[in-house]
């Protein structure tokens, strides 16, 4: 990874308290660490800078209790990309670190990769790239319905047209369950990556209609011009969104020590 040696990465975790389907979750715990202390320590194997971006006191106090890097931000933000931007003006102000690309890392995915970060710092290497993301391409056979699951749309050089909670596109004359075979579909991962700048100027944008049509607020960037580069994980991580998600972790746990 010479290439990107020219690059400062940071790694921040939004993560809120309040949760409609699940209040707390970031302080659930997971075996004996909450699953938060496991996000950032998942991260902290492909990032030398981590921080946890929060708005509740709780949380704040548990990443420090164990000796992580926390940051307090507005309790007011729509999205963990807006929360992510004021975080990485407060890390730059009070560490006097610069920070080219911020890495935003799902706070509900416990057992995340470090080579999916590793392969979302890849896409720098072609310094045109402004932001950046994972995809996974469907198997045949997988619900590429689930609306709680994005599709994305490609070109030819691998940049996202269009994020869209519907199976897109619409294979004419073809059994929907056979969709999968006779075309390639590729559902988004959540992880995204952006140069500061950049990051900065997307945060101020006002939402647009396809952002406000599907709630992806990607679909706001690419509506004003930005590209997105996409890069293809063959893994997808657990996301813990409800109770029963957690349950369903806690059995994984076994299987990942």
């Amino acid at each position: 990874m010479k290439e990107l040696q020219r690059y400062h990465f940071a790694g921040i975790i939004p993560a809120r308290f309040a949760s409609t389907r699940f209040p707390g979750k970031p302080l659930a715990l997971i075996g004996t660490k909450t699953m938060i202390q496991r996000v950032y320590e998942q991260a902290l194997k492909s990032l030398e800078m981590v921080y946890v971006a929060t708005d509740d006191k709780r949380i704040f106090d548990a990443v420090t209790d164990f000796g992580g890097n926390a940051i307090m931000t507005s309790p007011d933000h729509q999205s963990g990309t807006d929360r992510c931007a004021e975080a990485v003006t407060s890390i730059t102000l009070a560490t006097g670190k610069l920070i080219d690309i911020v890495i935003n890392i799902q706070g509900d995915e416990p057992f995340i990769s470090p080579e999916q970060i590793d392969l979302i710092k890849q896409c720098f290497t072609d310094e045109r790239v402004e932001i950046a993301t994972l995809i996974r391409k469907a198997e045949v056979g997988d619900d590429i319905f689930n609306p709680n699951q994005p599709k994305v749309i490609l070109n030819s050089e691998g940049d996202a047209m269009y994020f869209s909670r519907t199976a897109i596109p619409y294979i004419r004359d073809t059994d929907m369950s056979m969709w999968t075979e006779k075309h390639d579909y590729y559902k988004h991962i959540g992880l995204y990556a952006y140069k500061t700048e950049t990051l900065k100027k997307i945060t101020n944008l006002p939402r647009s209609p396809l952002e406000i049509a599907e709630s992806l607020e990607q679909n706001r960037w690419l509506e004003n011009g930005f590209h997105i580069k996409t890069a293809v994980t063959l893994w997808e991580s657990i996301s813990i969104d409800t109770p029963d998600d957690l349950e369903r972790a806690k059995h994984h746990l076994k299987h990942y020590l």
